[in-house]
């Protein structure tokens, strides 16, 4: 399949926030209303230090969704990109969206002069990361967050 892969725009918000609420609970997680103005805000802002996001059509549909942030690095000079989001519709998923998408955040990193790029999945994640695993490095990294005191 052929997919056009694209900035995000104003007018993407209704099929956005659809593709963003089916990854965020493929994860089982949800965030609040109020969240999702201000992250699609970011997503159209020009601070390049903030997110960046994509979309992948199948026609004029946006079927795909990649957010994407450079930040420095202590170890290097140079920027590195973190790829904050990747969802495929399940109906698209296997088609080469995933790939044309992190293929696309590749393109935008090397064109920031920033070659590094990393995510996260989570372990249960068995589809996308034989994608991950035909096209990145799997780290030794294991991350923690911040314990939360009552």
């Amino acid at each position: 399949m052929t997919f056009t892969i694209r900035p995000i725009t104003a007018d993407d918000r209704p099929a956005w926030q659809g593709l963003w609420r089916a990854y965020l609970e493929f994860y089982g997680t949800s965030v609040p209303d109020d969240i999702y103005d201000v992250y699609f805000e970011r997503l159209l802002g020009d601070d390049l230090r903030d997110f960046s996001g994509l979309v992948a059509c199948d026609g004029k549909r946006p079927v795909g969704l990649a957010h994407f942030l450079f930040h420095r690095h202590g170890w290097k000079v140079q920027d590195v990109c973190y790829l904050q989001d990747l969802y495929a519709e399940p109906s698209v998923r296997g088609k080469g969206v995933g790939r044309a998408l992190i293929e696309a955040v590749y393109d935008a990193a090397d064109r920031a002069g920033s070659p590094d790029v990393y995510w996260l999945t989570q372990d249960f994640n068995e589809q996308a990361r034989k994608l991950y695993d035909r096209i990145g490095t799997l780290t030794p990294f294991i991350k923690y967050n911040r314990k939360q005191i009552a």
